[in-house]
């Protein structure tokens, strides 16, 4: 039974957090310079401890934070290429990309998404239902298609967060902690076949780097 480790990485600190931006794929403006330096720890402890030597495959969502945080552990990855997956991204924000929270929340008003799982976040957007279904589908399509490999994948909180609620059957009502950015959480998958994929959660939100 081949064992594949998927280590999901949240990305450094971003522009559209700071900002109070809606970050999709036109409202994401990529890293602030703490931000990077977050990353920039996350890469010198990683050849430190070449705890994730081996590395096969590097991935980033679409959206210019994760695709700038990929990079910048590129090198601490023995130089990998960086290859981009759109379904890493986070929650689509459909129509209200790009607009300030405050005018995202006047226009289309607020809502505990755990209640109403299947109302999209705006027109054009992904409800909760979608999204939790995304990350489910997504994750499973990497370890299967890289079987016994390690697997990084720079990405979001919610990709990060869905992976516990799908993979360990968090409830939809269960408060999780939000991972720290460019920390790390690994997934230890056995890929059986013909048979379901067995998830083991090796650690979460690990950001031993960011408190020297």
């Amino acid at each position: 039974m081949a064992v594949t480790r998927l280590v999901l990485v949240r990305h450094g600190q971003s522009r559209a957090t700071v900002e109070q931006i809606v970050g999709g794929e036109q409202g994401c403006t990529g890293l602030t310079e703490t931000g990077v330096e977050q990353v920039v720890a996350l890469g010198e402890r990683l050849l430190r401890t070449k705890e994730l030597d081996g590395t096969t495959d590097l991935f980033a969502s679409t959206l210019p934070r994760a695709v700038e945080t990929a990079e910048l552990l590129s090198g601490a990855l023995g130089g990998l290429p960086v290859m981009t997956d759109r379904d890493l991204s986070e929650l689509d924000p459909g129509e209200g990309d790009g607009f300030t929270w405050e005018e995202f929340r006047q226009r289309y008003g607020g809502f505990h998404m755990a209640d109403e799982p299947y109302r999209r976040l705006a027109p054009g957007g992904e409800s909760w239902a979608e999204f939790q279904l995304r990350v489910g589908r997504t994750l499973t399509r990497l370890v299967s298609d890289h079987s016994g490999g390690v697997i990084v994948a720079a990405c979001h909180g919610g990709i990060i967060e869905g992976s516990l609620r799908g993979f360990l059957g968090v409830g939809t009502n269960d408060v999780l902690e939000t991972p720290a950015n460019a920390s790390l959480t690994e997934w230890a998958c056995q890929v059986v076949p013909g048979a379901a994929l067995r998830w083991r959660l090796v650690r979460y939100n690990d950001a031993a780097h960011l408190t020297g």
